[in-house]
């Protein structure tokens, strides 16, 4: 009889939303994590109907079956990395920071998802609020791109790798141990993601900018980089190879629509 067992694989807990169209959200972040040989945990806190084009409804978890979905999780162990994605509501938000575990013993990713690809709000004000409050103090990593930094900050999006850098300056003195803020949507050859810390001189992440349109991106991205924690990788190296995955995606898409 063999008693080897192969050791487990890393695992990640999502605590997300769900996407009918399979292009964003929880089905995203775990078509990453098995692509990157990491296991998956879930805690739903939202399901949506949508399609590529728009949001026709949605739907916030009771906090009780969020609560629950979390705790059965941390319970289950072995959880290397945290990603949380959409929550929806003030109510969701204070669950999720009441049952986090520290981040010093497992990092955890902030996509701070508040509007959808097709513009309909997935977070409330109240719920905005509270994330800045409550969550943002507790995690090792956000993730904002240009639009959602200016919305953290009650600000216009910046315009310049200068203005982006004191903007994720300005988000990383609400608590959190880094903020990579996404340059994606702004124009030029370039999209540059640059990387504050609260330990090293700011970072940039530049790729040469592909024309295609492909949803769930940042999704994808905040699923790399915590896969690559759990990996236990630094947080700049998972930040590195988190955007080189999503990179490569882009380019796939490309191709395939050529």
């Amino acid at each position: 009889m063999n008693n080897h067992y192969a050791p487990r694989r890393p695992r990640v807990l999502i605590i997300a939303g769900s996407d009918s169209s399979g292009g964003a959200g929880l089905l995203r972040d775990t078509q990453v994590l098995a692509e990157l040989e990491v296991d998956a945990l879930c805690a739903i806190t939202a399901v949506t109907a949508q399609t590529d084009t728009r949001v026709d409804a949605t739907h916030s978890m009771p906090r009780e079956v969020v609560r629950q979905q979390l705790i059965n999780a941390f319970e289950s162990g072995g959880i290397g990395a945290v990603k949380i994605g959409m929550l929806g509501n003030r109510a969701t938000v204070e669950v999720v920071a009441d049952a986090l575990p520290s981040r010093e013993s497992s990092p955890i990713v902030l996509d701070p998802v508040l509007v959808s690809s097709s513009g309909a709000p997935l977070l409330s004000d109240a719920g905005l609020a509270s994330l800045k409050e409550l969550l943002l103090p507790l995690c090792t990593l956000v993730t904002p791109n240009l639009h959602e930094a200016a919305a953290l900050l009650g600000d216009t999006v910046a315009e310049s790798e200068t203005a982006m850098v004191a903007q994720a300056e300005r988000i990383l003195r609400m608590g959190a141990q880094g903020v990579l803020l996404k340059g994606g949507h702004a124009t030029g050859d370039e999209a540059v993601d640059v990387l504050v810390t609260t330990s090293a001189p700011p970072m940039r992440f530049p790729a040469p900018r592909v024309n295609v349109q492909l949803r769930g991106t940042g999704c994808a991205l905040s699923s790399a980089i915590a896969a690559h924690l759990a990996l236990q990788a630094s947080l700049a190296s998972a930040c590195d190879r988190g955007k080189r995955y999503v990179l490569s995606k882009m380019h796939q898409a490309r191709a395939t629509a050529l």
